[in-house]
């Protein structure tokens, strides 16, 4: 079977060798048994992703909204003039 080496830092090695069933167990066994739970991409966790950001400033979105105003598309839209 063919290997990769990899490089952890030491908190990572003790919690692999902590997770051991065995004395000799593998760690490539203990990282196959291990589970990678997954968020679930939820409308309640992106309000509470973004009530973690904070507020633009007024004078940003006027801002915005004025060069959004001004934009206009380019008069060759192959060469992007």
């Amino acid at each position: 079977m063919a290997t990769k080496t990899i490089s952890i830092d030491l908190e990572a090695y003790e919690k692999l060798r902590r997770a051991r069933r065995v004395p000799n167990e593998s760690f490539s066994k203990v990282i196959k048994r291990a589970e990678w739970p997954v968020q679930p991409r939820t409308a309640g966790a992106l309000l509470s992703a973004m009530a973690k950001i904070a507020p633009v400033d007024k004078t940003v979105i006027d801002r915005l909204d004025t060069a959004q105003g001004l934009d206009r598309p380019p008069e060759d839209p192959w060469r992007g003039d």
